[in-house]
């Protein structure tokens, strides 16, 4: 990949995909927020999300995976979901 290549962004915040999984922030920040597809469902002729899951994580390495979620949410929509993803990583990152 090119080095500059730009992300794709969501109010200034990186977002990568892979498959059905979604990293929203900047990894080297101390949260970032993974968002999970749970449900999809077809509309016309595009697959929009149902159900996706909301986790704010620490992204220190040195924690377990199952250690480092901080807080979960289920939303009905990606939208919704991107929401509080923002809402949550900007006040976490704040230290508020």
């Amino acid at each position: 990949m090119a080095e500059n290549a730009e992300l794709l962004t969501y109010k200034g915040l990186p977002l990568v995909r892979s498959g059905d999984v979604i990293y929203y922030g900047n990894q080297e920040d101390k949260y970032i927020i993974m968002l999970q597809i749970a449900d999809k469902s077809k509309l016309k002729d595009i697959t929009v999300a149902k159900k996706v899951k909301v986790m704010l994580q620490l992204t220190d390495p040195d924690i377990k995976i199952t250690d480092r979620i901080i807080k979960t949410s289920d939303k009905p929509n990606f939208w919704s979901a991107m929401d509080i993803a923002y809402i949550w990583l900007t006040k976490a990152n704040a230290g508020k």
